[in-house]
């Protein structure tokens, strides 16, 4: 084979220590845990469904009432004599004629109850009636036309609160089953936290989690698991009591019964069920460290904030969370934590402090949390946060109150294009090793297709070659049920019953799986190097627009800052707007258009007013077509935003940040440069946001090596996004072994559209081979479009 280049591996020569490098992170989103790892069936259990989760939402959502025969029942849910105080509804099942039953039905998620052949299901029930205490309950499971799966007869016998429990064997596989529970006799029936369990859960736990979902996160062999979030962490109000407070590990704990019901900020209801013991006994189940996220205070998304002479309960709860990780059974919270059934610490690391976090406050709160930890708990790494986007001002804030207060590492979030990605290969390059350590919390290119899968493939031998400055990487999110959307890509797919890998965690698994314990030094020659890419300015179409509003522009200029030309827009200063009004019939101007220049360095001047609803403005440069262009927004998310971003096919970058808020009949005086693809925007003459919209040099191959100390074995990951094959020959300096078996695993050979999906989960899947040298070096042909992994043992 002739060989383009060679990748020289020293294997004496070790680099940065990988420790706990590739993870996952879990956030209950998209359904993930009520409906997807959390093996609970019955939806809406303990009947606390309510608007403040959604506006649809009621008490008897997924549950429909049974009348049989000539039976007739009124179904109400009541409060005044609740099992406990923290979930008060229960549900009244009043038989007016008991005919040949009376009851109720629970739909379960998706298209219902799945339920397997021959597979035992754990129910349960907290109930009392008033008469009839000789009647049973009949609890089956049905198909949606009637027929019994399963059934089980409970007699409850009581007029106060007691729970009872069936064991119900399915007859058949059904995934679109009802849950039915009926009655005879008379009187009222009272029923609260209806729970249905696979028997069969993730290591058989009582109350646990969903096998096949479970298997596949174990698989990944993931360093750690950061959770309970995502924005869900810090959104809600600081009182722990309310009904919509924010994420509280304290309620997480102990009886679910006593678990109070929360709205989870992504529309939904959270039981709450999948909890922080949970959370830590999965991470001991899977093997990762237990990586928790715990509010600071600061409420971002409403601005509500603790004052801070009151912040001490919140310090409070992060060291009482420590204490639960990690006490021993004589501390309060140790004892607590072998109360529930694990007498020994969980051997708790990491700790982090906020989600995402912008503006002062939270940075005001920060230092009173981390000077706590590390006072009581040296050892613990604490980790700060630095903002939803790559960089900006309020990614600086972080950053420098990471430095200031010595933090351990800085939560870094991006979901950006695969051309970012590329473009963005060397990014941690110069991060320095004595500085805080970067935790790359969320990150995804925007797709499950095998080619975003490539393209975070070569990310990652990124940030793997700068372990000396990135500590941990995971992506997100993690968790999808396929009905319950609120944000793609996802690593992972799921339905009430079935499951499946995405391209992306295919990649994810062979980093995970092969990671190595430490850097060793890799070197390329001979590889045709990338042609130096012209600088393609930014040029195309300029308009202004607006967002959620409406906006008055005027005294428009644009400069040639080369030749001082100017262009001058007087005839627009009308109105635009994208608010509703049925006076314009539905053609309001939009947008004002510009037109396109050609300029490669230009000066965009403008004054702007909002006369008219709750953001900001829209403004887009570089336009090609309206999926392909940049844009300045002001006023953007929660109207605190000032943001730059690029968009290609369709896809968005955000490649800079700051706060801004817009506020209606002020005019702003604004002013966006563009010098080839360099960009400033000005507010009032203020620099607000500086960046540079790169563009990426594709390299031969991307590359990383390391060693993992207990097998000894040498890893190569490899990564080919280009549309050729590359040859190259490996070559293992210092290797004392001149025989080596080597193990392959590889992606390549599919479309770069492909996706995964329930008709075909593994269309694209690694495939394993093992050949044998006979020196310490070896040739091979890099696929096109491949990740290629070496366990040379």
């Amino acid at each position: 084979m002739k060989t383009e280049g060679t990748l020289t591996i020293h294997t004496q020569k070790r680099g940065a220590a990988l420790g706990d490098l590739f993870g996952i992170f879990f956030e209950d989103l998209n359904h993930a845990a009520d409906g997807g790892l959390y093996a609970e069936l019955v939806q809406n259990r303990s009947f606390e469904f309510d608007p403040i989760d959604r506006t649809d939402y009621h008490a008897l959502m997924a549950w429909e009432h049974i009348e049989r025969g000539d039976g007739k029942t009124v179904i109400t849910v009541e409060d005044s004599e609740p099992l406990n105080d923290r979930n008060p509804h229960y549900v009244a099942i009043d038989i007016v004629a008991e005919g040949d039953g009376v009851g109720l039905m629970n739909l379960g998620f998706n298209s219902g109850i799945p339920v397997k052949e021959g597979e035992n299901y754990k129910f349960s029930v907290y109930a009392r009636r008033e008469t009839s205490f000789d009647v049973p309950l009949i609890v089956s499971i049905e198909s949606t036309n009637g027929i019994i799966h399963g059934e089980a007869e409970i007699a409850v016998n009581h007029s106060e609160w007691t729970r009872y429990e069936a064991v119900i064997k399915s007859k058949a596989t059904d995934s679109s089953s009802r849950l039915v529970i009926v009655t005879k006799g008379s009187g009222r029936v009272y029923l609260d936290m209806v729970s249905l369990f696979p028997e069969k859960t993730f290591m058989n736990r009582p109350g646990g989690m969903r096998e096949d979902i479970s298997l596949l996160l174990a698989d990944l062999k993931p360093k750690f698991m950061r959770f309970p979030g995502g924005c869900l962490v810090h959104d809600g109000s600081l009182n722990p009591d309310d009904r919509d407070s924010m994420y509280r590990w304290k309620n997480t704990i102990g009886d679910v019964t006593q678990r109070p019901a929360r709205r989870n900020n992504w529309s939904y209801n959270q039981t709450l069920g999948l909890g922080y013991f949970e959370y830590f006994q999965f991470c001991e189940d899977i093997g990762a460290k237990p990586i928790p996220v715990l509010p600071g205070g600061y409420d971002p998304h409403h601005k509500r904030m603790v004052p801070l002479g009151e912040l001490m309960p919140w310090v409070e709860d992060a060291l009482d969370l420590i204490e639960f990780a990690n006490g021993d059974i004589s501390s309060k919270w140790g004892r607590i934590r072998a109360n529930l059934g694990h007498p020994e610490p969980f051997g708790l690391e990491y700790i982090g402090i906020g989600n995402e976090e912008v503006g002062a406050p939270f940075f005001e709160r920060y230092p009173y949390f981390h000077q706590a930890i590390k006072e009581k708990y040296p050892d613990i790494k604490v980790i700060n946060s630095s903002g939803p986007f790559s960089a900006g001002k309020e990614y600086e804030r972080g950053w420098t109150s990471a430095k200031e207060n010595k933090s351990d590492l800085v939560d870094e979030h991006y979901y950006c294009t695969p051309e970012w990605f590329l473009a963005n290969h060397h990014r941690y390059d110069d991060f320095k090793a004595d500085e805080p350590k970067v935790f790359l919390g969320e990150y995804a290119s925007w797709g499950n297709t095998y080619y975003n899968a490539l393209v975070e493939a070569a990310f990652m031998t990124g940030l793997q070659n700068n372990a000396h400055a990135v500590g941990l990487a995971c992506y997100a999110p993690m968790l999808c049920n396929v009905d319950y959307i609120n944000w793609k890509p996802d690593l992972i797919w799921f339905n009430n019953h079935e499951v499946y890998g995405t391209a992306n965690y295919y990649v994810q698994k062979l980093f995970m799986n092969h990671q190595g314990d430490q850097l060793l030094e890799i070197k390329a020659n001979g590889f045709t190097v990338p042609e130096e890419r012209k600088v393609e300015a930014i040029t195309g179409a300029i308009s202004l627009g607006v967002d959620a509003s409406a906006a008055r522009y005027s005294e428009i200029t644009l400069v040639n800052n080369v030749t001082g030309e100017v262009k001058t827009y007087s005839e627009l200063s009308e109105e635009v707007s994208n608010l509703p009004d049925p006076a314009q019939n539905g053609t309001a101007k939009r947008t004002l258009e510009l037109g396109e220049t050609e300029w490669e360095s230009y000066t965009l001047n403008f004054k702007a007013t909002r006369t008219a609803g709750n953001k900001g403005f829209v403004f887009y440069f570089g336009k090609a077509d309206d999926q392909n262009h940049l844009y300045w927004e002001l006023g953007g998310w929660q109207n605190q935003d000032s943001i730059v971003a690029s968009i290609i096919n369709g896809r968005n970058s955000v490649l800079t940040h700051s706060m801004f808020t817009v506020e209606t009949d002020v005019e702003y005086d604004l002013k966006l440069e563009v010098s080839g693809r360099h960009i400033r925007t000005y507010i009032n003459g203020e620099l607000i946001n500086e960046t540079e919209d790169k563009l990426p040099i594709i390299e031969p191959l991307y590359y990383t090596a390391s060693v993992e100390d207990s097998t000894g074995d040498i890893i190569l990951k490899t990564v080919n996004v280009q549309d050729n094959s590359v040859s190259a020959e490996i070559i293992l300096e210092e290797m004392v072994k001149k025989d080596l078996s080597i193990e392959v695993y590889e992606l390549s050979g599919y479309q770069i559209e492909d996706e995964n999906n329930f008709e075909n989960k593994e269309l694209v899947y690694p495939k394993q081979t093992n050949f044998t040298t006979m020196g310490s070096s070896f040739s091979y042909e890099f696929p096109k479009q491949s990740v290629t992994i070496f366990r040379i043992k």
